[in-house]
């Protein structure tokens, strides 16, 4: 009974996200020419995910291959690889879709009202976050279906996550080049060198800059959190013979196995009622404040983690579950909510930290990069912390099972948390699209308005999405230590096989950072040629009696975004199975913890300093000492161009990368139980 009612909330969540598409879509799209800057932001959309879908399928087949041919994993990891990957394409592409669609639509509504902006762009994003969680369980459902009754299940069901964390690293790293490298071309080019406003309509490179932020920033986070989302599901029922029996506890926290399958499910399916209702209850005033916008939205958001706290309860109650699991539980989601607020305290322009950058931006670019980057590596306190106090609850009242049920907690309300995130992309597309069409100034203060939340609640959602990581992450790891009948004796920081895991898994992040930095500044290269290129040559641009080409940055940031992806992505698939050929079994526990602490140290870092550049940024634009066009201004831009590969690329790849290292070692246990090392 309980998988039948994950399966129809799952469903449900489905027919409200189409709900939602067909209510956007029946919108005004508005004047002809809002209609032909979006359509080249879709076509442009398009080309390139076609193209790296292509690129991802091609990899997807050859897994899919390697892992039906290895004898201890066989056909059925390999349909469940294939499956999980389809379904974390399948919601990805549908929030893209959507959101191209809805941003000339949030343009056309703005014209109206504040609150018809906001109203439209928060249901696009709806349609993203709705779309990962109903897919996400619908495909666990039918996971359960097909191989429920196979002995080997739990063997095969970390497959299914496989598939989606390998989707989710090329979705993710590829987008986040696009457009970092197109947004950083635009502003060097643009607001540094030419002095011109940002979405200017003679900067070759803003069409490219839209696309990105849906290639990106929807189509890329909905494959992290979509791979956040169902890795966290299956790291609890890995451990599901833990919550049948606590060695620790000395009594059973569940009445059995299979009722440990269903909890993290049926936590899931009330986090997906609880969002839906959170959805309708997000709406505005005409107040352009920052605080007043993100009141609406935190409004949406709490009240999901209220009843999500109590379907949480229910589905604990009817299974017959120990209390202690829903302490469990309330640990993780608690922690998801503190660490949004944490994420908001420290890049939000109301609040002290960002408002010290904007002011360090008086005496030049190099005090604003000295004072981010600080604000960055301290913002990392108030997530460690609470995800250490989620642990240790968890773990008192749930054992190890409880440490990954507070992940399955603070992912419930994935809903509307990916909902927040998904409308900063399409705020931000309107607002661009507003400046391109020439619309009023009241329109143009309305998508500001709209943005500037837009780039709060996508901070929210990255501090969110890094959280979640590292908790999934380290269930995934203690799952791994399971498979493989490792126990806590045999791993030893005086071992020096852990200790060489260790130290190389607190490498690889560094390393991964720097290939994504790199591909970011090697694409950006190539765009700061093309528009430098474009305004050279095309006389008449400056005056506006001539057009850029703008298909032309499109098509160099697909080209090297694609070419770029492929290193880091081949490099993350492969190393947790080199470190267990080299070293053995015991010295994969050292090098997953080692990627784990450092990766959720370092995401943290990138993307809180990058979210506050910007916003510090965006602080000044208000008027701030100078406002646009000051010293103070070009100062901030630095900032913010450094910051935007931080915070849109490196760090949230950060993410996927520390749980697809997780999710491979998991599926490899059969392989990597028998591994003692070569060395």
């Amino acid at each position: 009974m309980s998988i039948w009612i994950a399966l129809v909330v799952g469903l449900a969540g489905l027919v409200v996200a189409g709900l939602l598409a067909r209510f956007v879509l029946r919108q005004d799209e508005g004047i002809s020419k809002v209609r032909e800057i979006a359509s080249a932001i879709r076509e442009g959309a398009m080309a390139f995910i076609t193209r790296e879908y292509t690129v991802m399928a091609i990899f997807v087949a050859a897994v899919t291959i390697i892992l039906a041919l290895l004898p201890s994993l066989g056909w059925p990891v390999s349909v469940s690889f294939l499956f999980g990957a389809l379904c974390s394409g399948l919601a990805g592409f549908i929030g893209m879709s959507i959101a191209v669609r809805a941003n000339a639509r949030t343009t056309t509504a703005a014209s109206h009202s504040l609150n018809q902006g906001l109203k439209f762009s928060f249901r696009a994003g709806s349609v993203m976050g709705m779309s990962v969680v109903g897919i996400g369980i619908i495909g666990l459902s039918i996971m359960y279906f097909a191989f429920g009754s196979n002995a080997d299940f739990l063997q095969i069901l970390p497959g299914y996550g496989f598939g989606a964390s390998s989707v989710a690293i090329f979705a993710r790293v590829g987008g986040g080049i696009f457009t970092k490298a197109a947004d950083t071309g635009a502003d060097i080019v643009g607001k540094v060198e030419k002095g011109i406003p940002e979405d200017d309509p003679r900067n070759a490179a803003v069409v490219a800059d839209f696309v990105g932020d849906n290639v990106g920033d929807v189509a890329g986070m909905g494959a992290d959190l979509f791979e956040s989302y169902v890795d966290s599901i299956i790291a609890t029922m890995a451990l599901a013979t833990v919550g049948a029996f606590s060695m620790k506890l000395g009594y059973s926290l569940v009445p059995s196995e299979e009722a440990a399958f269903f909890l993290p499910m049926l936590v899931a399916a009330g986090g997906i009622l609880a969002s839906v209702i959170g959805i309708f209850l997000v709406r505005t005033g005409e107040k352009l404040q920052m605080k007043a916008l993100l009141a609406a939205l935190r409004k949406g958001t709490l009240a999901a983690a209220f009843l999500s706290a109590v379907f949480s309860f229910l589905a604990v109650w009817y299974l017959q579950a120990d209390l202690g699991l829903f302490v469990a539980i309330l640990a993780g989601l608690a922690a998801g909510v503190f660490i949004g607020e944490s994420t908001n305290y420290f890049t939000s322009y109301v609040y002290k930290p960002t408002l010290g950058i904007a002011a360090s931006c008086q005496t030049g670019a190099a005090t604003n990069i000295i004072s981010g980057f600080s604000v960055g590596l301290l913002s990392v306190v108030p997530p460690i912390i609470l995800v250490v106090a989620a642990i240790v609850i968890a773990y008192t009242f749930g054992d190890v099972y409880g440490v990954a049920l507070a992940g399955v907690g603070m992912l419930a309300t994935l809903g509307i948390q990916d909902a927040t995130d998904a409308y900063g992309p399409v705020a931000d597309n309107a607002g661009g699209i507003a400046e391109m069409a020439g619309l009023p100034k009241e329109v143009r203060e309305r998508t500001d308005a709209l943005d500037s939340l837009g780039n709060t609640t996508a901070a929210i959602g990255k501090g969110f999405a890094i959280g979640s990581a590292g908790l999934t992450s380290l269930a995934l790891l203690l799952s791994y230590t399971q498979a493989v009948g490792i126990t806590a004796s045999q791993v030893s920081l005086l071992d020096v096989k852990v200790l060489a895991g260790l130290l190389l898994g607190v490498m690889m992040p560094a390393v991964f950072c720097s290939l994504t930095l790199k591909a970011v500044g090697v694409t950006s290269f190539s765009i700061v040629n093309e528009v430098r290129r474009q305004f050279k040559e095309i006389a008449g641009i400056m005056d506006g009696t001539a057009k850029p080409e703008y298909g032309k940055c499109v098509d160099i940031c697909t080209r090297d975004s694609i070419k770029q992806m492929i290193l880091p992505g081949i490099i993350t698939v492969v190393s947790p199975v080199i470190v267990g050929w080299l070293l053995g079994s015991v010295a994969v526990v050292g090098f997953l913890a080692g990627i784990i602490l450092c990766g959720f140290v370092l995401a943290v870092t990138f993307a809180n300093a990058g979210g506050a550049w910007d916003n510090a940024k965006k602080w000044v634009e208000t008027g701030a000492y100078g406002g646009k066009g000051s010293d103070a201004h070009k100062a901030a831009v630095v900032g913010d161009t450094v910051g935007d590969p931080m915070k849109d690329t490196a760090g949230p790849s950060l993410n996927i990368m520390i749980k697809l290292v997780a999710i491979i070692a998991l599926v490899m246990a059969p392989i990597l139980a028998n591994f003692s090392g070569i060395i």
